[in-house]
């Protein structure tokens, strides 16, 4: 079975290509490398060219027998998503319509998507459930949920199932893989503290200190990255089976603040991180936790990391190993 991977030289696609290859799959990955790293793909076939270049999907769909996409490639910077909407509705919607068409002009009728708990914005019910209303508050949100109509609205007339993977926090490497979380700029918390740890920052900025949790910082579900390439090995399974398109959650169901995370991290590294307390970021919803209920019951997921300490420690051995780290 062939599968279509698009972003598949990115964090969380370099993993499923992994995952795919070891369980007997063919992954055919498509990645412009903006974002991904060429070295991340070591199974499969690899195609580098633009998601929207329908040339090159032509020629794709007509020389593999793809039997399901899983589309990893889009931007993901919220604060950039709001100083530049254009760049992301270009990417995140315009492309992936051009993916979607070329996969009805072939006859492909599977699509996992990798989305996000972005597209519930502000939550009103902790955990968040997948029936919350989905509300996103910043463009980053709004393309994501875009797609999401867009494969509603595909499924309807052309007969393509769908499967919505809404991810919480990713963290965590498959280090020994020499496979894991390598972003510029780096955004996401876990690796800005590793840096820290690592010596190539001075110091970590705690956006907000004043919201209404157990010590005033956001609170957040992570969730390996092993383990959502799981999840999406499980959702083309459920796809083959002719299941019913839905969304499902993905995390741990259990929320860490910005402030135990960075505890966590000098736990397991043995190093003291420096932080600089900073003014609250637009559109930082105060807690996001998953309900995975439906995720556990229906696609069978069983989680196997479910301790923010081994997920760090497994980003920790990644970052030692990163090529221009040096450990001071």
């Amino acid at each position: 079975m062939e599968i279509l991977v698009t972003g598949g030289a990115g964090y969380i696609g370099s993993h499923a290509v992994k995952a795919l290859a070891e369980a007997g799959y063919t992954p055919i990955v498509l990645d412009n490398l903006s974002q991904g790293h060429r070295e991340f793909v070591r199974q499969g076939v690899f195609y580098q060219g633009e998601l929207g270049d329908t040339v090159l999907l032509k020629k794709i769909f007509t020389q593999h027998d793809i039997e399901a996409v899983m589309h990893f490639a889009a931007l993901a910077l919220v604060g950039e998503s709001v100083s530049e909407p254009a760049k992301y509705y270009e990417n995140n919607v315009i492309q992936t319509f051009r993916l979607l068409r070329e996969m009805v002009k072939h006859d492909v009728k599977n699509f996992i998507f990798s989305s996000t708990c972005a597209v519930y914005g502000i939550p009103e019910k902790i955990p968040i459930p997948e029936e919350h209303l989905r509300a996103p508050a910043n463009p980053y949100g709004k393309t994501k949920l875009a797609v999401e109509h867009m494969l509603e609205d595909f499924s309807r007339a052309y007969n393509i199932k769908y499967v919505f993977l809404r991810y919480f926090n990713a963290a965590g490497a498959d280090y020994r893989a020499g496979i894991g979380e390598d972003h510029f700029p780096e955004t996401h918390l876990i690796p800005i503290v590793l840096d820290a740890a690592m010596g190539r920052r001075k110091k970590v900025n705690v956006f907000g200190t004043d919201y209404p949790t157990r010590d005033g910082t956001c609170i957040r579900d992570y969730i390996h990255v092993a383990d959502l390439a799981q999840a999406h090995m499980l959702a083309a399974k459920y796809l083959k089976e002719d299941r019913e398109s839905g969304a499902f959650n993905l995390g741990i169901g259990q929320g860490f603040s910005v402030r135990e995370v960075i505890d966590i991290v000098e736990e397991v590294t043995g190093k003291k991180i420096s932080i600089s307390e900073a003014p609250r970021r637009e559109g930082d919803p105060p807690v996001l936790i998953a309900d995975s209920t439906r995720a556990i019951n229906v696609l069978r997921w069983k989680p196997e990391y479910s301790s923010l300490e081994d997920i760090i420690s497994s980003a920790w051995e990644w970052h030692k190993r990163k090529p221009g780290n040096v450990l001071k």
